[in-house]
């Protein structure tokens, strides 16, 4: 078997071509990659003849043909494989923000990207990011432009006014930093709107992998804070326990440790690089996963990380997430996670961090699985002999906490009555509590 095989951050050569530019063009804006020159697709090794004079085109192309310069972020060497001489070109990734092959400067053509085994063109918004991201010093959330100039604030001043912050209408928005140089909304004020069109998605997979789905639950759309708060009591309904009857006093042994994953959740949302995408939540059935974009902040090294050193991407979202006392800024997440559950709790690549919490083993043994995975309000409705109203009642508030009685009402097909029965039942069964206001509070599910 073939010992080269191309991948993402391998391209095989049979022979110098200018098509050798696009490629180096490709790994520099992507995770950077290597390129061997006298290897067919197939792996078979052919050699380099006319070494010399390939050395000095790959070297033209390296000092005159690249926008920026990436000669510290280049190397090449001369190895030898079956009798032959090969050329080994290898590519970090860049330290600019984006590349471009000069001769069609910075434009679709001359800007490509690694995907796969194959170089993309970006597409111009890739672009234009990526190249405003060199000129500026602050976050660049401040200074992309929302994608709807129509946004209002209701529940974000809500928010502040409970923390006792008293927001000036004239001057909040300035305040926060809302707009950018041009006084248009920027993309923290979407983040922050009442509504938007940004989604978070949280999605339960049947099984260990994600080939089957078994539910998907969107809480974006809306303030950001607000998002985070349907998170959080998801998470609660989520976290399964049960008790140690052997030891006095008692212990609960939850499914995981809520805190460890709270701080995943509050990483992933303030770190992450919004201009590419939002995070995501994935449940399995033996663990859960927070995906955050953008790896780690320019400059942070993985011992930082781990550390616990504060190098936050989003300066100005960080410092309202401490507003609402959300999150400290003391840096004691990733100790706290790494403490508990090991480093390699985490993957940390290039272009994304990956946290993942698996489950306690005892927990998932004592779990009676259904159809749907861990669906906690089945479990609770067999062991505690509840009607079938109510079972559904905490099926769609495990999903939908927000729900009014109406909604249940019009989502189950009973009335309005037959839903405040069931509530007031599950509430003096200690099944269900009401968080916060009839009208913008939220249902948790009790273990």
């Amino acid at each position: 078997m073939s010992k080269y095989i191309e991948s993402e951050t391998l391209e095989l050569k049979e022979k110098y071509s200018d098509t050798i530019t696009k490629e180096i063009v490709s790994f520099l804006n992507s995770s950077g990659g290597t390129i061997i020159i006298g290897v067919k697709d197939n792996g078979i090794v052919v050699g380099v003849e006319n070494i010399d004079e390939v050395l000095r085109k790959i070297s033209d192309i390296i000092t005159s043909q690249i926008e920026p310069n990436p000669q510290d972020e280049i190397t090449s060497e001369l190895k030898f494989d079956d009798g032959k001489t090969i050329i080994v070109i290898n590519i970090n990734k860049g330290q600019s923000h984006v590349y471009c092959n000069k001769k069609y400067g910075f434009s679709s053509s001359g800007c490509t990207i690694r995907i796969g085994t194959t170089c993309k063109e970006m597409t111009p918004e890739q672009i234009k990011i990526r190249y405003e991201k060199r000129f500026i010093d602050t976050e660049y959330m401040l200074k992309k432009r929302s994608n709807s100039s129509d946004l209002s604030f209701k529940e974000l001043k809500i928010y502040y006014s409970e923390k006792g912050y008293h927001l000036e209408d004239k001057s909040f928005e300035t305040n926060l930093n809302l707009k950018n140089e041009h006084g248009e909304y920027n993309l923290l004020a979407e983040l922050l709107a009442d509504n938007n069109n940004i989604p978070f998605i949280f999605v339960k997979f049947k099984g260990t992998n994600k080939a089957s789905i078994s539910q998907r639950s969107d809480y974006g759309y809306g303030c950001i804070l607000t998002t985070y708060d349907k998170i959080k009591n998801r998470l609660q309904a989520e976290n399964i326990s049960i008790s140690d009857t052997t030891v006095r006093p008692r212990r609960d042994i939850f499914l995981f440790d809520y805190d460890c994953v709270n701080e995943a959740v509050l990483n992933a949302l303030v770190h992450n690089d919004w201009t590419i995408t939002e995070p995501q939540i994935s449940m399995f059935e033996d663990r859960i996963e927070i995906l955050s974009h953008g790896g780690l902040p320019r400059g942070m090294t993985k011992k930082q990380f781990f550390d616990g050193i504060s190098k936050p991407r989003n300066t100005t979202l960080m410092r309202i997430f401490l507003n609402m006392g959300l999150t400290e800024h003391t840096g004691h997440g990733i100790p706290t996670i790494v403490n508990r559950y090991g480093e390699e709790a985490f993957e940390i690549e290039d272009n994304y961090i990956r946290c993942t919490i698996y489950f306690e083993k005892h927990v998932l043994d004592e779990i009676v699985i259904k159809n749907v995975g861990l669906n906690v309000g089945l479990n609770v409705g067999l062991n505690v002999g509840l009607n079938k109203t109510e079972k559904k009642v905490i099926q769609l508030l495990i999903e939908l906490p927000s729900l009014t009685s109406i909604e249940l009402a019009e989502k189950i097909g009973v009335t309005k009555r037959t839903i405040e029965r069931a509530l007031k039942s599950l509430q003096e069964k200690n099944i269900i509590e009401r968080i916060g206001s009839k009208r913008d509070g939220n249902w948790i599910v009790i273990k």
